[in-house]
């Protein structure tokens, strides 16, 4: 009995220092990641967890899924994660709501749209006329896939508005990112746009046929990158560091290994999907150029986001680049 106290009087202190210290037991550092959504889109990051580059920065990273942008800042400003992984359209959101402690980017991993806009028909000559008269499911209002997408139409010169028998084309804001693909399968609207693996899923349901990448169409934007609280950057500036290193290192393994490689590394982040399959998915990816080779995000492409944020009619204010982009710790990982 003596020496089973002694052990229990043992562990106790231990098992406090790990959770006042936030390290794991054996040594890393915890850091939760938000993650607006889990997507081959953010292949960089699952490689840098299963090849095991957070753990050679001396980090153990947990995913917390939250199907959102907004909910991935909810996440972040409720200390509930250290780092959100989302559109940086968030950060400048909360910055015009003159948050005194707001999020801040660090890193980015993509840097084009990574939806597919999908016909309910075949259409192998597709042409943006077609979308005349039709209602697409867009996505969440202020959400980096729906300005996309409206930027997109509007300068491919269609008109946005709910008369479709007029030719307007109709947007549809008001169903929640994950139940997208799913609203689509069951009747709604004309067209989707749709992340991977899901955009493939739903085209080998034959419930709706890939026709565009949305990424191609909009061109270069910081799509997804990653941000901290200012407070929690200034306090863990070497975790910051640690975690901007890994994701280099996830970003250079995917820019020099191919679609098989990747797939084979990020397989167990994928069950539901057959490796060939995800093959497809990295290729396309990689054909359209979507993923950076370095986390640094810089100040002509977050003006182009603003451009976009802009154009739907959903930012108040620019931010200062210098004051929601800090690049210290990307410029020092490239090094």
């Amino acid at each position: 009995m003596k020496s089973k106290l002694l052990g229990l009087l043992l562990i106790i202190p231990l098992a406090l220092t790990v959770l006042l210290s936030g390290c794991s037991e054996d040594g890393l550092k915890k850091v939760t990641i938000a993650e607006v959504t889990h997507s081959v889109f953010y292949a960089p990051q699952y490689v840098a967890i299963e090849v095991g580059f957070f753990e050679e920065e001396g980090l153990d990273v947990d995913l917390l899924l939250t199907q959102g942008a907004d909910k991935t800042m909810a996440a972040l400003l409720s200390n509930e994660a250290q780092v959100g992984f989302m559109g940086p359209e968030a950060t400048i959101y909360v910055y015009n709501q003159a948050s005194k402690d707001f999020a801040i980017n660090f890193a980015q991993v993509t840097k084009r749209d990574g939806n597919f806009l999908l016909s309910r028909t075949e259409s192998p000559n597709f042409s943006f006329e077609d979308l005349k008269g039709k209602t697409i499911i867009g996505g969440r209002k202020g959400g980096m896939p729906e300005m996309i997408l409206e930027y997109v139409l509007k300068t491919q010169g269609l008109t946005l508005g709910e008369n479709t028998a007029n030719g307007e084309v109709n947007v549809r804001t008001d169903i929640q990112f994950a139940a997208m693909g799913g609203a689509f399968t069951g009747g709604e609207g004309d067209f989707v746009t749709l992340f991977e693996p899901t955009a493939t899923q739903v085209e080998q349901s034959g419930d709706g046929y890939i026709v565009i990448s949305m990424g191609q169409i909009s061109g270069e934007i910081p799509y997804t990158t990653y941000s901290a609280l200012g407070s929690y950057m200034t306090e863990n500036p070497q975790v910051i560091q640690q975690f901007t290193n890994a994701i280099y290192k996830g970003e250079q393994y995917v820019a020099t290994h191919s679609a098989e490689e990747i797939a084979e590394i990020i397989a167990p982040q994928f069950k539901e999907i057959n490796k060939a399959d995800l093959i497809t998915v990295i290729q396309r990816y990689k054909d359209n150029d979507t993923w950076c080779e370095t986390p640094l995000l810089k100040e002509e492409s977050l003006t182009h986001l603003m451009d976009v944020m802009e154009m739907a009619g959903e930012l108040t204010n620019r931010p200062p680049y210098g004051v929601i982009v800090e690049t210290s710790f990307a410029e020092k990982a490239i090094k």
